[in-house]
């Protein structure tokens, strides 16, 4: 994670297993090697952006229902713009995927 030529991400870049793996307390943790890189905030940044990413905003999310700080709308209301995020073809009607398909 440390130690790469400048100009190139290093190989673990975004990576979420890696750069912000789930600990044992079901906390996700940033490693001690991944704090002292230079690329630490972008790589980070990339990874919760990603697909994968929405995972976490999701663990987020069910950590604050349980906690009783999210009321049942604006949990939906976030789940709903979550599975958007993942998949984005989801709001696409039947009807558009279809013609896209047929072009």
């Amino acid at each position: 994670m440390a130690g790469k030529a400048r100009g190139r991400p290093p190989e673990c870049f975004a990576d979420l297993s890696q750069v912000f793996p789930l600990g044992e307390d079901g906390l996700r943790h940033t490693p001690a090697e991944c704090l002292s890189c230079a690329e630490k905030t972008e790589c980070l940044r990339a990874a919760l952006t990603s697909r994968k990413g929405v995972a976490v905003h999701e663990e987020r999310l069910n950590r604050a229902c349980e906690a009783g700080q999210v009321g049942f709308l604006e949990r939906w209301a976030r789940r709903k713009s979550l599975e958007k995020q993942r998949d984005p073809n989801q709001g696409i009607c039947f009807w558009r995927r279809w013609f896209k398909r047929g072009s």
